[in-house]
């Protein structure tokens, strides 16, 4: 049989490599900014920009989508064409799909930080960026499925299998969850709602860890490990039952992150179960990762690249088994809402992604570039030192998590919160604050000695070619199973029907939760003194989410016994029916303010926001002073308030007309409570006067964006009536 020339496309993974690279030193450096923001909480005084909330989701998609996304990239390119023996379907989409995604990311970039976010976790980016990403997946998707088609090579290895579970589970995830309204170019509103939008979302964000920082690394594992290690994969059947179980299992198990949450029983319940489950093919896949290295440990001991992947898959084998335990319902209790999180998605993140990253680029830069390493020394230099930092993180935040649950929920004997006031509990952990910014610091020394690495590399390198490779063309065989064709090997040179069998393996999940949200009114009971958010409230409501609040404030009690004597009455599904988006969160850096509405004056509420610390001694909430000085764009609210009717918020025709002088009565009467303060009124008319006298613009208090926030903080929790008030109380410490 003649032999057929070609070659691979080695730029475009040279590409990803960089940007990679490039992606994930901005993405961790500004993790280490927030780390030391907790430390020095106005470290970046009266900038918006750089405020903790607006980094956070920053940090988050560059690490996610940035830095392992274009290592996702890279490393299926590489493999795929090396897989199939053939060259990308198209060069044309090849690189559609690189700058996309890097314009992409220069957008996630510039929006972040100037606060234009849907605030959903992991998919903060807003309606017109999401369009963007839809497209650009879709292009490496039909590359992926067009180079399939064009193969040289019968059989579909295992790591295709999960390269195409990858590509269809994203997008069905990326578009449901995507869904929204928009008010204009940067602002939109979910087409969920409350409960509904939360399952919707942690069914995304759960399974975007899934299908984006697992199903492809583990398509990378068993590639890259067995080739690092020339070793074959441990098993080809236990390969079978890895992937198939692995994607029909995972996509239930969103809801464990809504636990005690205002979601129904049911869905709760099915995602505890499912999640339990998962921790079989989990460990299936770390198993057969690990013990494909049987026989290679000397290698192991001495190459860098076998050490990473080690530790990486070792990390992934320990986030797994975390994973499934956190959604015990009485683990979680304890979990939920504190840094034991952190700890757990840092272990996932640092350890299997990062480090199996970090073997890939050790092991593709010489290849590419005909060379050797320049310094192996220096690669089992950032090992250690990365794998130190990932201790010196992980443990104090186990720690820091486990302290402040049993803090949060202890009790005097006289049945009184034995820590009433929230901040004993963060003055408690900042020691371990201080050892996860040190571990921080040495993981991104390592990623630095990596950089500093590659480029000694490349540069006594010869210039990145394509690779002129032979392969035999594929020949044509029956589409029927032979007699002696078990029924998966039959499946593997099929890919189209491969790729079927994924998405419905994907969707009965999928669908068995999100239909049922889709009905919501059959399982959410009507509170009829629950009513939509006023047009300054809803103008407030924007601020808040701007600003990242619900990065560290949660609006979701718990019906637990400690939560109630803290926060007030536990959280019903119908007081969140108009909350587009939700806002339960994810973590309790400062107290829950669900019921915050009327605990404090409007006075307070100022002063909290220009210095939080004279107001909360020893808070670490940075100051957010641009809040008081700015005066707010109330220009669009009707139009606001007509997408929130298209959504289903029952805002009458007079309501949309007469907003601008509803808002404008609400903001006057909070300016007026404003002036009780002698002190605060003296300084604002002295203010005030200067003004005049120099004949300088001048925002009254009322036009300023810091009143409509306030008018939303006091409107929350105030739509149902409790019998007693006073077990609403909060410490003014809080």
């Amino acid at each position: 049989m003649q032999l057929e020339q070609f070659h691979y496309d080695n730029k475009i993974v040279k590409n990803f490599l960089y940007a990679t690279i490039l992606w994930g030193v901005v993405g961790m450096t500004v993790g280490l900014l927030l780390a030391f923001m907790f430390l020095f909480p106005n470290l970046t005084d009266g900038i918006s920009w750089l405020s903790f909330g607006r980094l956070r989701p920053l940090h988050t998609n560059a690490v996610i989508f940035a830095f392992v996304g274009n290592a996702i990239f890279a490393g299926v390119y590489y493999s795929t064409q090396r897989l199939l023996k053939a060259r990308m379907w198209s060069d044309f989409l090849s690189k559609v799909n690189f700058w996309g995604w890097q314009l992409i990311i220069v957008a996630a970039a510039i929006t972040l930080p100037l606060g234009m976010t849907s605030s959903k976790e992991y998919a903060e980016l807003e309606w017109p960026i999401d369009i963007g990403i839809a497209l650009i997946w879709v292009a490496f998707g039909v590359n992926l499925i067009g180079t399939l088609i064009k193969r040289r090579q019968r059989h579909l290895y295992v790591a295709i299998w999960f390269y195409i579970a990858t590509f269809v589970t994203v997008a069905v995830l990326h578009i449901f969850n995507s869904m929204a309204l928009p008010v204009n170019m940067f602002k939109s509103y979910s087409a969920y709602a409350g409960v509904q939008d939360a399952l919707v979302q942690w069914w995304y964000g759960h399974n975007a860890v899934a299908f984006f920082l697992t199903t492809p690394f583990l398509g990378l594992m068993y590639y890259f490990v067995p080739k690092a290690a020339n070793r074959p994969v441990y098993s080809y059947r236990l390969s079978i039952i890895h992937f198939w179980s692995l994607i029909f299992i995972y996509i239930w198990a969103g809801p464990h992150h809504l636990l005690y949450s205002a979601l129904p029983d049911w869905a709760q319940n099915l995602g505890v179960a499912f999640s339990v489950m998962l921790i079989a093919p989990s460990w299936g896949g770390m198993i057969n990762g690990l013990l494909t290295l049987r026989g290679a440990w000397d290698k192991v001991r001495t190459n860098p690249v076998l050490k990473f992947m080690v530790v990486a898959i070792t990390g992934y084998g320990m986030a797994t088994f975390e994973g499934p335990m956190l959604s015990l319902k009485n683990v979680n209790a304890i979990a939920h809402f504190s840094d034991w999180i952190i700890a757990h998605v840092h272990v996932g993140a640092l350890a299997w992604n990062g480090f199996m990253t970090f073997g890939i680029i050790y092991y593709l830069v010489p290849i590419l570039f005909k060379t050797k390493l320049a310094s192996t020394k220096l690669a089992n230099f950032h090992f250690w030192i990365g794998t130190l930092g990932i201790i010196l993180y992980a443990l104090p935040m186990y720690v820091a998590g486990f302290v402040q649950a049993f803090m949060w929920k202890q009790f005097n004997p006289d049945g009184t919160l034995a820590y009433g006031n929230f901040l004993e509990t963060v003055n408690e952990i900042m020691p371990m604050y201080w050892m996860r910014a040190i571990g921080g610091t040495l993981y991104i020394a390592g990623m630095l000695v990596l950089v500093y690495n590659v480029i000694m590399t490349v540069r006594q390198g010869s210039t990145v070619t394509d690779e002129l490779v032979e392969a035999a063309p594929l020949t044509r065989v029956s589409k029927k199973r032979t007699a002696s064709e078990g029924w998966h090997t039959w499946l593997e040179r099929k890919p189209l029907k491969m790729t079927l069998y994924s998405t419905i393996a994907i969707l009965i999940g999928g669908l068995v939760q999100i239909v049922p949200s889709l009905m919501v009114d059959d399982y959410i009971p009507v509170i009829s003194s629950v009513k939509p958010y006023t047009p300054l409230e809803l103008e407030g409501r924007d601020i808040y989410i701007r600003e990242g609040c619900v990065g560290c404030h949660s609006q979701m009690i718990r019906p637990f016994r400690s939560e109630v004597e803290r926060y007030g009455e536990y959280s019903k599904a119908g007081e969140y029916v108009y909350d587009h988006p939700f806002l339960f969160g994810s973590k309790r850096t400062g107290p829950d303010l669900m019921r915050v509405g009327g605990k404090y004056n409007d006075n307070w509420h100022l002063n909290h926001f220009y210095d939080p610390q004279t107001t909360s001694s020893g808070s670490i909430m940075p100051s957010y002073k641009w809040l008081i000085e700015n005066e707010h764009d109330r220009s669009q609210t009707q139009d606001k308030m007509e997408v929130m009717v298209s959504l289903g918020v029952p805002y009458s025709p007079a309501d949309i007309e007469n907003a601008p002088e509803a808002m404008a009565s609400q903001a006057l009467k909070i300016e007026k409570s404003l002036m009780n303060d002698p002190d605060f009124a003296k300084i604002y008319n002295a203010d005030k006067k200067y003004a005049e006298e120099n004949g300088e613009e001048f925002v009254e208090m009322r036009d300023r964006e810091v009143v409509s926030i306030i008018a939303y903080l006091q409107r929350l929790g105030t739509d149902i009536k409790v019998k007693n008030a006073e077990d609403l109380s909060i410490n003014q410490n809080d």
